[in-house]
């Protein structure tokens, strides 16, 4: 296997490793075969190698290797494989801080040429290189030698990598059979489609090619029975018809249509009948469709650590719900800054491909002190400029706008993320009415009045994880200086992400203090020294306080009172007691804290509020401020909107 082919020029024979992972995990050094022993050392050399040139932690790799909580000798096994591999590596696996690093050139590894090969001939396809398309896609399929992972122990992380290498395998191969339709007659193509469809039949694009191919033929009846094949098999496995793309091509076959003739015309991503540039494309959609494909998710957070496990767990929904055989709300939430946006966006990344016919972001605003939250009528006018239509043909009444919403969303490979949502009536309207199209949703609150939606909650980061997320920022050489102080560090943070980046942010602009300085600051005053710049934790907290101080003033006194109890803790009883409420009123209360993730309750009849929160609210019982107390009284009272700050201060903040 020549990986040095293509675009690099570089003869193999200089390479001293070549690493397959994409069939059966092979090595080689200097083009012999080395003897890699173990299914358990070959996952581990696999999962390396899809983070090559990346420290991968110890934790990350046990997620990997084992299903489900790993056994207690994890670390002790990771560590033997390791050393077994260095002895056939050498320098090449490098040992770092609670992690191991597999180093890795360009052009040795096969995953990473197919990617750079695919790449390369999607751009050749969409400029219309047809020849150049055919090559470079051509090449990177030759590179699979087979199903991924097979007799390898797989865990969650590493199942959802190899799935969505797999998946990517099967996109790119419909990427080849469109450039060689769009190319010239090719009489293997449906001998080859028939297979590929065989091992799968769910592919509906394939199945579209596969029309397109006999028709051009002249085998119309041929072209009619094969979608009847693939509406078959989308009902018996999946319970639904065909997508609009594959009954407007069928209905296209039907009437003869000229356009179908067109010898540079093929099936694109979402079944829709397509010409190559320069030619104009020519498409059979409903009246709803709309030429916009819209790319409009946040920056990408590059790579997300302590979060395999729910990054994994999240793909894995997200795909369902794009096939249809999941649900087509997920719900990802958490209290504020426990990195709930960063988690969904990177998701939204990872699979903007196959959401091919658009992703779209909207914060509703649920939490704002300061605007008000998004509608749904809002929302779905957004998505539908955001998809071409022209604003002077959205539809005025909602109703006519749900209407069209609905109609452009079902069936499409569409993603919508909608950030930071408070309630379900916010997200309710947007529900797609059919398969395709899929809510990505962040809020504080599980919005459990959600029918049917897959619900992921998020938790502060484990030390191991918060540890990885700190060395990320400030370097492993900067913590390992000294180790008890970073140790202090993580601990003071409680494994929340957005503390972690203002403790990096800070000793990143301070690079000649030494780490037991910024601890000993942070322990004598926490929420103080977890500010920096337009970041504080303080803040973030706050507005979480203000919403429920203005929905519910009992709520908020009972935050207060938490702030009071040694370890932030107390029945519904006690703080009743303490109140002066009746203990009914209080438990309702307290449930209402859990629920907006101000508190914890850890078994029926007993709240808590963690550490950085307790602070916030022991803040608040002591300030002598009585603006930062009957927040909900001047709301009620007219003098100021729901959710806005009766003063400028944030409550509990230290001015100087």
């Amino acid at each position: 296997m020549d990986l040095g082919s293509g675009d690099h020029g570089e003869d193999s024979a200089r390479m001293s490793y070549e690493f397959r992972i994409l069939g059966p995990v092979e090595l080689s050094h200097d083009h012999r075969p080395v003897q890699l022993g173990s299914a358990k050392r070959r996952a581990m050399l696999t999962a390396l190698a899809l983070d090559a040139n990346r420290p991968v932690s110890l934790t990350r790799l046990a997620d990997a290797l084992w299903a489900g909580t790993p056994p207690a000798s994890a670390t002790a096994n990771l560590r033997s494989h390791a050393a077994a591999l260095r002895r056939v590596l050498g320098d090449r696996l490098v040992a770092r801080v609670r992690a191991y690093e597999l180093r890795i050139e360009p052009g040795e590894l096969d995953a990473a040429e197919f990617a750079r090969l695919a790449t390369a001939g999607r751009s050749a396809l969409a400029g219309g290189d047809l020849p150049t398309a055919i090559a470079r896609l051509g090449t990177a399929l030759a590179l699979w030698r087979g199903s991924m992972g097979d007799g390898l122990p797989r865990g969650t992380a590493l199942d959802a990598r190899l799935t969505a290498l797999d998946e990517q395998r099967l996109e790119v191969y419909e990427d080849y059979v469109q450039a060689r339709l769009m190319s010239h007659p090719d009489p293997d193509l449906a001998a080859e489609l028939r297979r590929h469809l065989g091992q799968n039949p769910l592919r509906e694009r394939a199945w579209g090619q596969l029309m397109l191919l006999l028709y051009r033929s002249g085998n119309v009846a041929a072209a009619l029975a094969a979608y009847g094949e693939a509406r078959a098999a989308l009902s018996e496995q999946l319970g639904i018809e065909p997508g609009q793309e594959l009954a407007a091509l069928q209905r296209a076959i039907l009437h003869r249509d000229p356009a179908l003739d067109d010898a540079g015309a093929g099936v694109g991503p979402a079944g829709t009948i397509g010409t190559a540039p320069p030619a104009p494309p020519a498409t059979f959609t409903t009246p709803q469709a709309v030429s916009a494909i819209p790319r409009q998710l946040p920056p990408d957070v590059g790579r997300l650590v302590g979060r395999t496990v729910e990054l994994a767990g999240l793909v894995e929904v997200l795909r369902e719900a794009r096939a249809g055989t999941g649900p087509s709300v997920v719900m990802v939430s958490g209290r504020g800054g426990v990195g709930k946006s960063a988690l969904a966006v990177r998701a939204g990344h990872l699979l903007a491909d196959e959401f091919r016919d658009g992703q779209i972001a909207v914060d509703l605003r649920g939490t704002d002190p300061h605007l008000p939250p998004r509608t749904p009528d809002d929302v779905v006018g957004q998505v539908l400029r955001a998809f071409g239509v022209p604003p002077a043909e959205v539809p005025h009444t909602a109703d006519e706008r749900a209407a069209r919403y609905r109609s452009l969303v079902t069936g499409r490979r569409m993603l919508l993320l909608l950030e930071d949502a408070a309630t379900a009536t916010q997200v309710r309207p947007l529900v797609p009415g059919g398969a395709g199209g899929t809510l990505l949703v962040t809020g504080r609150r599980p919005l459990a009045t959600l029918d049917g939606a897959a619900r992921l909650e998020i938790a502060p980061l484990a030390p191991d994880a918060a540890t990885e997320l700190l060395a990320e920022y400030v370097g492993e050489a900067r913590l390992a200086e000294d180790p008890a102080s970073a140790a202090q560090l993580v601990r003071l943070c409680a494994g929340l992400p957005l503390a972690l980046r203002i403790v990096a942010a800070r000793l990143a602009s301070r690079p000649s203090w030494p780490l037991n300085l910024l601890a000993a600051q942070l322990a004598d005053h926490p929420l103080d020294g977890l500010q920096f710049e337009d970041l504080s934790v303080r803040d973030r907290f706050a507005v979480d306080y203000l919403a429920m101080a203005a929905e519910d003033e009992l709520a908020a006194r009972s935050f207060r009172l938490l702030g009071t109890q040694a370890g932030g803790s107390a029945t519904p009883q006690a703080a009743a007691a303490q109140l002066h409420e009746p203990a009914g009123l209080v438990f309702h209360a307290l449930e209402q804290l859990v629920d907006a993730r101000l508190a914890d309750s850890p078994r029926p009849g007993h709240y808590r509020v963690p550490d950085l929160l307790r602070l916030y609210a022991a803040e608040l019982a002591a300030d002598d401020d009585p603006r930062a107390v009957p927040v909900s009284a001047a709301v009620r009272s007219g003098d100021c909107p729901a959710g806005t700050p009766t003063n400028p201060r944030i409550p509990g903040a230290r001015h100087q």
